[in-house]
């Protein structure tokens, strides 16, 4: 006789797996002892271990039970579907690998697009009338409220790190 605690601890399964397992139907409940304790015997841990075989094929609760409840089920049908599903979700998992591998080829363009530059976005910024002084301002405001942005930002531009390294020095003498 093992008690629940036992037969957990026997087959590496947690005691709240078993609890589940008689409540779908899974595992037959068990006697109770004099203590209120519950009983399994040695069929309860055969039927344990047979669980624990196909639940490590993946099968589902249901699929397993009805391979359990039924002996004249057909077991390889089962296992043959379940196969299929391994196979297409193998399939899925090397497609996103290719996917991944693709988008790490191209992982030294992400984000760095140039799409505005340090030149144009000074050309913008005098069109829209600012002098080179709104620009010193701007840079020392953005560098005192969100330095790593601003950081990210003068990168995003593609701005050499030695003139990055000016323009935010620059930037925190005027914010002082």
């Amino acid at each position: 006789m093992l008690t629940i605690s036992k037969l957990a601890a026997h087959c590496g399964l947690s005691r709240t797996a078993l609890l589940y397992y008689e409540s779908i139907g899974l595992l037959k409940p068990a006697p109770r002892t004099a203590g209120n304790y519950r009983a399994y015997g040695p069929g309860d841990l055969r039927r344990l271990d047979q669980i624990r075989v196909y639940r490590n094929a993946g099968l589902k609760l249901g699929d397993i039970r009805a391979l359990l409840d039924r002996p004249g089920h057909d077991a390889a049908a089962v296992l043959t579907r379940r196969l299929a599903e391994l196979n297409a979700e193998a399939e899925r998992l090397r497609e996103q690998q290719q996917a991944i591998l693709k988008l790490l080829k191209k992982s030294n363009s992400f984000g760095r697009t140039k799409m505005v530059t340090k030149d144009k976005l000074v050309s913008i910024m005098r069109a829209a009338g600012l002098t080179e002084a709104d620009m010193h301002r701007f840079h020392a405001e953005f560098e005192r409220s969100a330095p790593q942005e601003h950081q990210e930002f003068l990168e995003f531009l593609h701005i050499p790190a030695a003139e990055i390294g000016q323009i935010r020095e620059g930037s925190r003498q005027a914010a002082s």
